[in-house]
């Protein structure tokens, strides 16, 4: 997916321009399987959140989504200790694997603004 892709997709979900950057130009994205650790992929989580503010997770099958939707539960939970809340904002994305179109779930979690 290319940087204007990137951007619309991110407009798509409700982002603002500002958020559609910084979503963009996430360098690092957290892969999910199955066999994935929820604990371990939300320390990865948290480890992003708190350098850069916001992480992407992708996950491709009901079993690997269900361990990305557990690691953002517990990375809040890691996260609420340091008074750091988080928003995950869900959508689609088509990835090629091994030259295969396949459709993952796409979780942009950033943190919520304070109020």
């Amino acid at each position: 997916m290319n940087n204007v892709q990137l951007l619309q997709v991110a407009r798509a979900v409700g982002a603002s321009t500002e958020q559609a950057t910084r979503i963009q130009s996430t360098a690092e994205v957290l892969k999910v399987s199955t066999r994935s650790r929820p604990s371990a992929v939300a320390g990865a989580i948290a480890g992003v959140i708190r350098e850069s503010g916001v992480a992407e997770v992708q996950s491709i099958g009901a079993g690997a989504t269900n361990q990305a939707i557990k690691a953002v539960a517990i990375a809040r939970s890691y996260l609420n200790e340091e008074n750091i809340d988080i928003v995950c904002v869900p959508s689609f994305i088509d990835v090629s694997i091994e030259e295969e179109e396949r459709t993952a779930i796409r979780l942009v979690i950033e943190r919520r603004p304070e109020r």
